[in-house]
Order: C-alpha cells, then sequence, then structure tokens
C-alpha cells in the first residue's frame, strides 16, 4: 500500500469517529496532522478490538504481538494503519511505551469494571488517554520535556473524565461503571439511578464533583500551554475546549446523558477556534 493511501485512511477513521479531534488536529501542518491521525487509527483499532470484537482476549494477544513486531520493522505492508505509522516513527522519535501501555488501558476493561477511588480512576485515564498525548508530543513539539509530560498528564485526564461524563448510560450497559465506588457512596448515588431516565439532584452532585475534577485539570494544562509551538498549541488547546465545551453542553441539557450522547455542534466549534485564534 502506498503511504499516501495509507496516510488517507487514517484521516477518513479519525473523521468518521472523532470529528472533535479531525477539526482541532486539522490546524496543524499536513506532515504534522497526517501523523496525528495514523496515532488515532492506531488507538481506533484497539478501542473497537476491546468494545466490539469477537474473541476479545486473543484478537488482543493478536495485535500486541503485530506492534511488537512492528518495533522490529515487521508489519503487513497492506494495513493502513501500519504503513503510516512507520512512516510517522521513520520521522519522529515516538514513545514506544506509550503505545503498549495504551493497550494496558484498554486492556483494564475486560477485567475492571469499577473503581474504588478516584486515584484509581486517575490510574486508568492514564492507560486510556494521557498515553495519547504522550504518542503526540513527539509530532506536537520539537522536543519532550518532563514538564510536557505532565501536561499530557492533566489533559488526558480532564479529556477522559470529560468522556465519563458524557458516557455514563452507555458504558454501565456495556457493564463497566467508571464514576468511583467512594463517590458513589458519598453522593448516595445506587447503580440504577445511572439508566436515568432523569437526572436526581444526587446524580447531579456526583456529577458536578467529578466535572469539577476535570474542570481543575483543564486549568492546569492550560497554564502551560506556551510550551508548545502556535499551530501545535491551537490544535492541542483547541481540542481541549472543544471537549470541554461537552460539560456545559450537557448542563444545557439539564445532565441529559441518558437519551443521548451529547455533542458540540460544528457552529460551536467553530467559534471556539476562532476564539482561540484571536487568543494566540
Amino acid at each position: 500500500m502506498q503511504i499516501k493511501q495509507a496516510y488517507r485512511e487514517c484521516e477518513h477513521i479519525i473523521k468518521q469517529n472523532s470529528a472533535t479531534f479531525y477539526k482541532a488536529f486539522s490546524l496543524l501542518d499536513k506532515a504534522d496532522r497526517q501523523a496525528v491521525y495514523a496515532v488515532y487509527a492506531f488507538c481506533r483499532i484497539v478501542d473497537d478490538i476491546v468494545d466490539e470484537g469477537e474473541n476479545v482476549e486473543q484478537e488482543l494477544t493478536i495485535f500486541k504481538s503485530e506492534y511488537e513486531q512492528f518495533l522490529q520493522g515487521r508489519y503487513r505492508a497492506t494495513s493502513a494503519h501500519w504503513v503510516a505509522l512507520a512512516d510517522v516513527f521513520q520521522r519522529y522519535s515516538m514513545d514506544a511505551q506509550a503505545f503498549r501501555d495504551m493497550i494496558i488501558g484498554q486492556e483494564m476493561d475486560l477485567t475492571v469494571h469499577r473503581y474504588e477511588t478516584l486515584a484509581e480512576l486517575e490510574g486508568y485515564c492514564y492507560h486510556v488517554a494521557t498515553t495519547v498525548g504522550l504518542m503526540l508530543l513527539p509530532i506536537l513539539v520539537p522536543k519532550v520535556t518532563p514538564v510536557l509530560r505532565e501536561n499530557a498528564h492533566h489533559l488526558g485526564y480532564a479529556l477522559q473524565l470529560t468522556n465519563i461524563l458524557r458516557d455514563i448510560k452507555e458504558d454501565y450497559q456495556r457493564g463497566r461503571i467508571y464514576l468511583p465506588q467512594e463517590l458513589l457512596q458519598q453522593y448516595q448515588v445506587s447503580e440504577h439511578m445511572l439508566l436515568g431516565p432523569e437526572a436526581t439532584p444526587e446524580f447531579i452532585a456526583i456529577w458536578e464533583a467529578l466535572a469539577a475534577v476535570a474542570t481543575t485539570e483543564y486549568e492546569r494544562a492550560e497554564e502551560q500551554a506556551e510550551l508548545y509551538p502556535l499551530r501545535a498549541r491551537l490544535a492541542v488547546y483547541g481540542a481541549a475546549k472543544l471537549y470541554a465545551a461537552i460539560i456545559e453542553k450537557i448542563r444545557e441539557k439539564n445532565y441529559d446523558v441518558f437519551s443521548r450522547k451529547q455533542y458540540v455542534d460544528d457552529a460551536k466549534k467553530q467559534i471556539i477556534i476562532e476564539l482561540l485564534r484571536k487568543k494566540w
């Protein structure tokens, strides 16, 4: 498969599955945004195996083996994500361990369906979200520093908490509850309340408690925005602002995370991006 076709297929994957990230990272130069698309395609494949695979454990084992072979230069030349990712690894100093850690995070969903504390949940968020930031850092900045890795942690944690707040019912129907058990007990929220159909005062209270954590993490991340080159800054914090807007959207809809998945519409997204352009 030619590299151009591989990148086109990776772009199609992100465009179909995450309009938010696609819009934000389209602000990058062509070479950099193509690299982001390739990383996203890798992550999407792992995520789909866990959520939709017929024999998940076997499929994940095969995929992990394929990744290790890929690092040795052996991969299927007909597979778009491997072809594109090989080009990315050649052009950037990629963090191979971050890819492994992300797979570990996806594996956690097979065996861990409840989290007792917020600290435990933060560990999960590292594996499924912070790792993605660590994958992208070599593409976005000339040199990855410990401070930038910390920034990726804050942002990844905030983004994953936003996903959790949006997908409460969907996750529960898959047998997973990410709201920490200690908070469920503190706010007297039963697991049955996570199905709706309406948000009770108790549900709103626990939802807002977790939203406050996400907001703090977004703010901590943005304090370090100047660490990124301007174009990368617009992409990274464009994604952050678009995701953070989901929290406000849910509030506007009276905390309805039961009847539909809440999104930020295209017009609102454009306004957010234009405000960031003016800011920087």
